[in-house]
């Protein structure tokens, strides 16, 4: 499938977070959405990726965006790592059943068995409006993640 582009209405999901909570986008209406997705948990980017949004909590509230942080692990996994990460203010979810559904519907499934890292924000209405995949390897810098939402 294609990658989404800015200006298409995000495909709806429901899946669980690390707490077993069933989140759905289409109950977000009204805020801006960060979906965050990162490889897999437990790896050294990937947790300051989710370290970076949990210490922007503030500054993501003041913006009216609800940020969740993305990835295939299965809800387990995802509720230990955000034990070990400190995270408890933001939802950790596992695009586990069936695996990686969610990012194939978006374009960003890497054919090594999980999720490009991204960055995409989805606004009030439910459209794409800032969509950034980055080397695996490389951090998300989240500036640019503020500048696109002013």
């Amino acid at each position: 499938m294609d990658t989404i582009k800015i200006g298409d209405v995000a495909p709806d999901f429901t899946l669980n977070d690390h707490n077993g909570k069933e989140v759905k986008l289409s109950e977000l209406r009204g805020k801006k959405v960060l979906l965050s997705f990162h490889p897999l948990a437990f790896t050294g980017v990937c947790a300051q990726q989710m370290k970076d949004i949990n210490e922007n909590l503030d500054k993501f509230g003041e913006l009216n965006v609800v940020p969740l942080g993305f990835s295939v692990d299965s809800v387990p996994a995802k509720s230990a790592w955000a034990k070990e990460l400190g995270i408890e203010a933001f939802q950790l979810i596992a695009d586990f059943e069936p695996k990686g559904e969610f990012a194939k519907k978006l374009g960003i499934w890497n054919e090594k068995g999980f999720s490009e890292r991204a960055n995409i924000i989805i606004d009030e209405e439910g459209k794409i409006m800032f969509i950034k995949i980055y080397p695996l390897s490389e951090q998300p810098d989240f500036k640019e993640i503020f500048e696109a939402l002013k």
